[in-house]
């Protein structure tokens, strides 16, 4: 009797922490469907008649549709370009082991530490005088540079665990290097690189700062047009922000939904395999 008690105590209050995480979201698609009085009706009505003008008002706007087109473009350009070189340089501080791997990883990892306000100034000068700023190449190069040293990190803690027979064994097979690298070696970390994609992904699709401030009105992604679109003439256009920002989650809740097992295994950065 005492046992099941605590189990019930224990699963209610795990229940509790979930719906504190998740209310946010749940009242963000509340508000989707409400009228601008709705949803500043205070007390807050939970009860009330739904509508559909809020997504038709949004998918009327013609910086909606552009918006979404850059966010896809930019997120999974960038971060499939970051995933490509970091397998590369994680591969070679893996196999290879450098005397200096141990300087360069944390070398890699202080430059996440930068608070991103610290750097505004020196990559706005910098991309200005380059020709790169408002340009799709300038804001996917920034966004793969950003999403490197995070996933060189991920991908050499699951190649550890790949041991190096496999390299052999391949090799002595007569696999080339490329052969061995990409067709033994690469499908065995598979879900450090759906991991390391997701991260990546996340931060990626909700980056606000250097969008707005290097990228511009060309390339602008959805966070930005959630911001510069909130104002009015007559104040803040709240059935516009519920919407979009309701729109915005629903990719990342779907990535997030199919690949969680890979999500869960990468932030354990990396595991142990038999040898062959």
């Amino acid at each position: 009797m005492k046992n099941k008690v605590l189990r019930t105590v224990y699963y209610a209050a795990l229940w509790s922490v979930v719906f504190i995480f998740i209310a946010p979201i749940i009242w963000i698609g509340m508000s989707t469907f409400k009228s601008k009085a709705d949803i500043l009706a205070l007390p807050p009505k939970f009860i009330f008649s739904p509508t559909l003008q809020n997504l038709v008002d949004l998918f009327s706007r013609p910086t909606f549709s552009k918006a979404l087109a850059n966010s896809l473009l930019l997120s999974f350009t960038s971060v499939t370009i970051a995933l490509l070189v970091s397998f590369l340089a994680s591969y070679a501080f893996s196999r290879f082991k450098p005397r200096v791997t141990n300087f360069f990883m944390f070398l890699l990892l202080s430059i996440r530490m930068v608070p991103a306000a610290a750097s505004v100034v020196p990559l706005f000068l910098m991309y200005s005088n380059l020709g790169w700023k408002g340009t799709h190449f300038g804001i996917i190069l920034f966004y793969a540079m950003f999403s490197i040293p995070f996933s060189v990190w991920i991908l050499k803690g699951f190649l550890d665990g790949v041991s190096m027979r496999f390299d052999e064994t391949a090799l002595v097979c007569g696999g080339g290097k490329l052969h061995t690298m990409f067709k033994i070696i690469l499908p065995q970390i598979r879900p450090g690189l759906v991991s390391a994609f997701i991260f990546n992904l996340i931060f990626v699709w909700n980056e606000f700062l250097f969008g707005f401030i290097i990228g511009g009105a060309k390339v602008e992604a959805m966070p930005v047009t959630l911001a510069t679109g909130a104002f009015t003439s007559t104040g803040i256009d709240w059935p516009f922000v519920a919407s979009l920002s309701f729109f915005n989650l629903i990719p990342l809740i779907i990535v997030m939904f199919f690949f969680q097992k890979y999500l869960l295994v990468g932030m354990t950065f990396g595991t142990v395999r038999g040898e062959v």
